[in-house]
C-alpha cells in the first residue's frame, strides 16, 4: 500500500493532501473515493486513511493507527566524504534511507575530487532530500532522513556529537583489526545515537583520521575487503541492523 508523509496533526477532520501528493495519488495511481493509503503525520505515527474526495482537492479521513515501527532502534548519522560523481551521493542517500539512516551528510574531505559550489548547494541538497523522502515512503519508514552538507571535516565533527562515533578506515583492516566494530556496536542501547564517518574515493588521509581520533572517534575496519565509497555506508548500516534489531529491545 502506498505511504505518504504529510505535515498534518492527527484529528477527526479530513486532511487535505498537498498538491504533489494528490497528483501522484489520483493521476498516477488513479485513486478514487474509497481508496485506502497510509499516511505518516507530524507525530511520526503511521495511519490507515481513506480517500473521501478527489475534487476540487483531494481529502482523506483517518481510519486507524497502524501498529509497528520500521525505524532502527538507534539513530545513525552518516558523514560521507564527498564523492566525485553526481550519481554516488544519490545512491548513498537512497539506499541509506532504505537501511534506516537518520541523517545523511556529505563533507568536503582532503581527497574529495568534487566540490559543491556555494551557488549550487541548495539545489543539490533539495534534490537529495527529495530522493530521501521518496525512499522513506517506499521503505515504509516513520521518519524522513535529513540530508545536509558541511564544507569540511571539522564542521561535520562539531555539528554531530554522539556517545559513539566511528570512522571506517581501511588501514584498520589492513592491520588485521577485526573486532573494534563489533565491540562498539555491542555498546549500543535502544534510543542511542551513533555517528559513522566514511572517506571519499581516495580514502581519508592519516591527518584526518588523527584529527578524528583526537576528537574521540574510534577507527574501525569493515572487513578484509576494500569497499567503494558508496558501498561502505551501506555495509555499515546492515551491520548496525544485524547488531541492534535482533538483540536490542525497542
Amino acid at each position: 500500500m502506498q505511504r505518504y508523509f504529510v505535515a498534518a496533526k492527527p484529528g477527526t477532520a479530513p486532511i487535505t493532501l498537498p498538491p504533489e501528493i494528490a497528483h501522484h495519488l489520483t493521476t498516477v495511481l488513479r485513486a478514487q473515493r474509497g481508496t485506502q493509503v497510509e499516511l505518516v503525520l507530524a507525530d511520526h505515527q503511521a495511519y490507515l486513511a481513506e480517500v473521501v474526495a478527489t475534487q476540487p482537492v483531494t481529502t482523506v479521513k483517518l481510519l486507524q493507527k497502524l501498529a509497528g515501527n520500521s525505524e532502527l532502534p538507534v539513530q545513525v548519522t552518516l558523514l560521507c566524504g564527498l564523492p566525485k560523481t553526481k550519481e554516488k551521493p544519490e545512491w548513498i542517500v537512497q539506499k541509506a534511507t532504505e537501511l534506516g539512516a537518520t541523517t545523511i551528510a556529505f563533507f568536503e574531505a582532503e581527497r574529495s575530487v568534487s566540490h559543491w559550489a556555494a551557488n549550487k548547494r541548495e539545489r543539490k541538497l533539495a534534490r537529495l532530500q527529495k530522493i530521501a523522502d521518496g525512499a522513506a515512503e517506499q521503505s515504509h519508514r516513520n521518519y524522513q532522513p535529513q540530508v545536509t552538507y558541511y564544507p569540511g571535516l571539522h564542521q561535520a565533527l562539531v555539528a554531530n556529537p554522539a556517545p559513539v562515533r566511528l570512522v571506517a578506515w581501511e588501514e584498520s583492516a589492513k592491520q588485521g583489526e577485526t573486532s573494534a566494530l563489533a565491540q562498539q556496536l555491542a555498546k549500543l542501547t535502544a534510543g542511542g545515537r551513533l555517528v559513522a564517518i566514511f572517506g571519499p574515493e581516495g580514502g581519508l588521509t592519516t591527518g584526518e583520521v588523527e584529527q578524528m581520533q583526537a576528537a574521540g572517534v574510534t577507527a574501525v575496519g569493515l572487513g578484509p575487503r576494500i569497499l567503494r565509497t558508496e558501498t561502505a555506508p551501506l555495509y555499515f548500516l546492515a551491520a548496525v541492523s544485524y547488531a541492534c534489531e535482533l538483540t536490542v529491545a525497542k
